[in-house]
């Protein structure tokens, strides 16, 4: 099963200074936090700002060709966890057949934005990425979820690169 999720935000770990995208259940409390690399959020924080480039970044490009050739984003879901890497597949529908291609999840966000369609998560992967550390690390993620539910727009801010 998929469970709808928006893009709460983006921020730097403190940790290890890399950015997170912060996905939030549309409908309850699940909070998943996707660890992304710097290129990636730059095209997701561009978006959620709503900047504009003077040339069409990559995802712009992609969106672009898809518009051109008569495709439409059906959805895009995380879809899978293993290890510390999650995959995520975009739905595409063409000529009414559905066209199922593998990407990064920060590359498929970028572009559901983009294209303002549905961001899902399976919900193996909510439930995979609770279990998926050790005991030493229980610890840190538990706190770490706590204080991500506790966020608010204020403690976002604005994303800056």
């Amino acid at each position: 099963m998929e469970i709808e999720m928006k893009i709460r935000g983006l921020m730097m770990d403190p940790v290890t200074n890399m950015p997170i995208v912060i996905l939030k259940d549309v409908n309850g409390k699940a909070i998943l936090p996707i660890w992304v690399g710097i290129y990636e959020a730059n095209a997701i924080a561009l978006e959620i700002e709503k900047v504009t480039t003077p040339r069409p970044m990559t995802h712009d490009l992609i969106r672009t060709l898809l518009y051109s050739l008569g495709a439409k984003v059906k959805k895009v879901v995380v879809s899978e966890l293993k290890g510390d890497t999650f995959y995520a597949v975009i739905w595409l529908e063409k000529d009414g057949k559905l066209i199922c291609v593998d990407s990064r999840p920060s590359d498929a966000m970028a572009l559901a934005l983009r294209l303002d369609c549905p961001i899902y998560v399976d919900e193996s992967v909510l439930a995979s990425s609770k279990m998926a550390t050790s005991v030493s690390e229980k610890v840190t993620n538990e706190e770490l979820r706590r204080w991500l539910e506790d966020l608010n727009d204020e403690d976002l801010g604005r994303y800056k690169m």
